[in-house]
């Protein structure tokens, strides 16, 4: 045991100079090459917004920002698209990917066990030789353990580690974002079917209007009075075929308007229903009227706060983060990887002797692996993780600017819309009191019918405009809840796992 013991002194003696050479050298090394530039996003952030009104430290849109427009129904449907909605559920499953490959990458930070344990029975051939041996069964027993470890001295399984888990924060941010576009896509989609259901009462008022009048011409056409002279044209009583021909063509025309809104509306409500994870045929939407829903007042906060009320600004400053990680890990990869591997156990031809102490054995190695030469292959690896960090960075600053950009334009559009259809609605009742005063003197003979017809399109012109803009001002507040995040709040930032 001695002589045995004194051999594996001596074979492995060499090795200590080594280990210890590249132990002194690790510090100075990893000092000098693996200091990595740091990243400046270079962002001139405003102090405030062009077209914010009020005070800037007002209160930021709450979480639950479609509650603001009092529907019942969207609420609900609110609701039913966060727990079913099959792209939230592709982004979860996405975070579980995440996770586990964070996890992985955290396992080569530890030691790697495993056990073993083997019965083998064997029996030599007695006819291999010139001479005929006896033939016996040989058995072995074996159960060892085995255990390799890579030093992390170079720090390059810590920054994939770090790598991961950016990642994986990343992908909760990346649900965060398809949460809050697949709740802006229900209300914009529920207010489509809205404008919808307006704008075909709408056309159905036309249409009622113009039998209404085409009534009275057919009425006077069949009892075939003549006007008095000098008396406007389809005036005091008369109509000719050409004024009923008219109006006949105007009530097709109305009628005409309607089946591309209803296809409008059951198309909307069929996406609402892909929205919630369901088929159309198990959902039902009342809907009713843009003008029952009330109007929320957003403030938008300072534009700092954006940095943290978006969530896809967040979800691009962690890819970055991850990025600077893979540029220290690609770095790491120059340096040698030392392995430090070991097995011990029993191994005895007899059950009842395997564990005692003259059936143990043990074996203890630990190898250095540096490169040499490749081929530039580290070299490239380290090129292009540096290339997809710039490029990453590039993002940020053009999600930043985005997010800024965005918030501008929406805060325009709902101050511009709320002016807009404030005059159309004084257009659409001085168009309505014009109408009703023009049908009536058309009844008393005292108006001809182009201009009566003139009076009535221009009325349900602007009818239909109306709910037109109706439906991009709630549109535009919608935008600009979901520029300001949706009410998404830091504090729900997800913790790295």
């Amino acid at each position: 045991m001695l002589e045995v013991r004194r051999g594996l002194w001596w074979n492995r003696r060499p090795l200590l100079p080594v280990l210890a050479a590249m132990l002194a050298l690790t510090p100075a090394l990893a000092g000098c090459i693996l200091t990595a530039d740091k990243l400046d996003p270079a962002l001139d952030l405003p102090d405030k917004y062009t077209r914010a009104k009020g005070n800037p430290d007002s209160a930021l849109p709450p979480l639950a920002w479609w509650r603001g427009f009092h529907s019942a129904e969207l609420t609900d449907l609110m609701e039913q698209a966060q727990t079913a909605n099959l792209d939230i559920a592709a982004a979860i499953a996405r975070v579980v990917q995440a996770d586990a490959l964070a996890r992985q990458a955290g396992a080569a930070l530890l030691p790697n066990i495993t056990g073993s344990a083997s019965d083998t029975r064997s029996r030599a051939s007695a006819n291999t030789g010139t001479n005929t041996i006896s033939v016996t069964d040989r058995t072995l027993y074996s159960t060892s353990l085995s255990a390799s470890y890579v030093l992390d001295f170079w720090g390059r399984n810590r920054a994939l580690l770090r790598a991961t888990e950016d990642n994986a924060s990343a992908s909760r941010f990346d649900r965060e974002v398809v949460a809050l576009t697949t709740l802006v896509t229900v209300a914009d989609t529920y207010f489509l079917v809205l404008e919808a259901q307006d704008r075909i009462r709408v056309a159905n008022e036309n249409v009622a209007a113009a039998e209404r009048i085409l009534k009275v011409i057919q009425d006077r056409f069949a009892q075939g009075g003549a006007a008095p002279l000098g008396a406007p044209v389809g005036a005091s009583g008369s109509g000719s075929a050409l004024d009923v021909a008219q109006q006949s063509s105007l009530v097709a025309i109305a009628r005409a308007a309607i089946p591309p809104l209803i296809e409008q509306e059951e198309q909307n409500r069929a996406a609402l229903a892909l929205l919630v994870g369901r088929v159309p045929e198990h959902i039902k939407v009342r809907g009713g009227s843009m003008y029952r829903l009330a109007i929320p007042r957003v403030t938008p906060g300072l534009p700092s706060q954006v940095l943290t009320q978006r969530p896809d600004i967040r979800e691009a400053e962690i890819k970055l983060a991850g990025a600077d990680a893979n540029v220290e890990a690609a770095r790491a990869a120059f340096f040698p990887t030392i392995q430090l591997t070991g097995q011990g156990g029993f191994s005895s031809s007899m059950l009842r002797n395997l564990l005692v102490p003259s059936s143990g054995f043990y074996t203890a190695a630990a190898g250095v692996t540096a490169p040499i030469f490749d081929g530039g292959l580290l070299l490239g690896q380290l090129d292009q993780q540096k290339g997809i960090r710039e490029e990453l960075l590039a993002d940020y600053r053009k999600v930043v600017i985005s997010a800024f950009t965005d918030v501008e334009k929406a805060l325009a559009a709902v101050q511009q819309l709320a002016v807009q259809e404030m005059l159309q609605r004084r257009a659409v009742a001085e168009a309505r009191k014009a109408f009703d005063l023009s049908e009536e003197k058309f009844r008393q003979g005292a108006l001809d019918l182009t201009t009566l017809i003139q009076i009535e399109q221009t009325l349900f012109t602007q009818e239909d405009l109306l709910a037109v803009v109706r439906f991009n001002r709630l549109a535009a507040i919608v935008t600009l809840y979901q520029a300001l995040g949706g009410g998404w709040l830091l504090d729900t930032e997800p913790r790295r796992p």
